[in-house]
């Protein structure tokens, strides 16, 4: 594989991270530098400065996102969600959720996991409460569920249901950019604010905004035995 991928597979840093950290020339394998994108094997002798590389114990977290924290890996990005969290090893988000939203966010330096949670072809559920700005009827729900052009696509099907007036529950199984906000815009809807409450198997529960905390041995397991 790769050396980004073996970097990140080991929880060391993002591929993106390891371009910067050859370019650096901090990386050396079989006693010679590093050079971008260089294929290695785990038997490889790899050293990251001058000390060799091996796997970091795994770390899967869940987070409750303020709004107004970016889900970005770039510390140049102003209130990011590596500063706000300020957690001292390598870690990054599965996936995004907008600056405007806020709720569930899972957090792990584990890339194979991570990848399978956002492959889109496994269908994994997401589920959220959204807030419009006016009432809406029992229509609109309907047209919601059956999947909305946008993008130049038509939306899975997904289930919606009525909270409130203007307030309703969805499970998506895609993750198009900005979904949720774009398919209620197609109906005249703004969204006046937007909660991700569970990503597959595992909820937010009480978790307070802002605060986080490690996942259960349960709910690890449960995450890998996902298609």
């Amino acid at each position: 594989m790769r050396i980004n991928k073996l970097l990140s597979n080991y929880g060391i840093c993002s591929r993106k991270e390891a371009n910067r950290i050859i370019e650096q020339g901090r990386i050396i394998v079989n006693g010679r530098l590093c050079e971008p994108g260089q294929w290695v094997e785990e038997y490889d002798s790899i050293l990251l400065d001058n000390e060799a590389i091996k796997p970091k114990k795994k770390v899967y977290m869940v987070l409750n996102k303020p709004v107004g924290v970016t889900c970005t890996l770039s510390r140049d990005v102003e209130n990011n969600i590596i500063n706000f969290m300020n957690y001292p090893d390598y870690v990054f988000p599965v996936g995004r959720l907008d600056k405007e939203s806020q709720g569930l966010i899972l957090m792990t330096n584990d890339g194979d996991l991570g990848n399978k949670i956002l492959e889109s072809d496994n269908h994994h559920e997401k589920e959220y409460i959204v807030t419009v700005d006016k009432s809406f009827e029992d229509t609109f729900l309907d047209k919601m569920g059956e999947g909305v052009e946008i993008l130049g696509v038509k939306t899975r099907p997904c289930i919606v249901k009525r909270i409130s007036a203007d307030t309703f529950s969805i499970i998506l199984t895609q993750g198009l950019n900005r979904q949720i906000r774009r398919m209620t815009k197609v109906f005249g809807y703004e969204v006046i604010r937007l909660e991700r409450i569970r990503i597959m198997n595992v909820s937010l529960d009480d978790l307070q905004i802002g605060k986080w905390r490690n996942l259960t041995e349960k709910e690890v397991s449960e995450l890998r035995s996902y298609n």
